[in-house]
């Protein structure tokens, strides 16, 4: 009898044991996946630097883009701010030329025109134009909404570090 009463606690302390474990585990795991993004500065030619913040966002529907924003400087030219949004297999085909609305989690939206007006590099692959947008973006979480035929789109929510990453990126000179 008093065998059999210790294995029964034994058991019971097993399973409750693994019952914790399992939920610090449960716990410690996010339930949505981390953006980390990192801002790069390189200079390909004398005078002629890229700063890029880079990203990989999940759209509605769970599918990854990859968000790269980068500044370009050209001696004795405009300097360019673009964002790119690259589609990652199975992500829908883009239409060109068509503009991103960024939507603020104010409720601010704005405009960014695409780079591409007839033809991109790629049918999963949009840029646009953020040079007077970038300054203008609170520090805030945003909701990019790309446009697809239909009245329909792909929306791509962008956290705020990768937000205060792109404003990084538009201070470096």
């Amino acid at each position: 009898m008093k065998l059999r009463r210790i294995r029964n606690i034994f058991w019971w302390l097993l399973v409750v044991s693994i019952l914790t474990i399992s939920i610090f585990l449960a716990l410690a795991s996010p339930t949505s996946p981390t953006a980390i993004a990192s801002v790069t500065h390189l200079e390909a030619a004398p005078g002629e630097i890229l700063y890029r913040s880079q990203t990989k966002l999940d759209d509605q529907s769970g599918h990854v883009w990859q968000v790269v924003l980068f500044k370009q400087i050209y001696p004795g030219q405009n300097t360019s701010v673009n964002l790119r949004l690259v589609g990652f297999p199975n992500s829908a085909e883009l239409i060109h030329p068509q503009p991103l609305k960024i939507t603020t989690a104010s409720g601010k939206v704005f405009t960014a025109s695409d780079v591409f007006l007839d033809e991109a590099p790629a049918p999963t692959i949009g840029q646009y134009n953020f040079q007077n947008i970038l300054p203008q973006l609170p520090n805030e979480p945003l909701q990019l909404a790309i446009p697809l035929p239909g009245q329909k789109s792909i929306n791509i929510s962008v956290p705020y570090p990768v937000v205060l990453e792109w404003q990084e990126v538009m201070r470096d000179e």
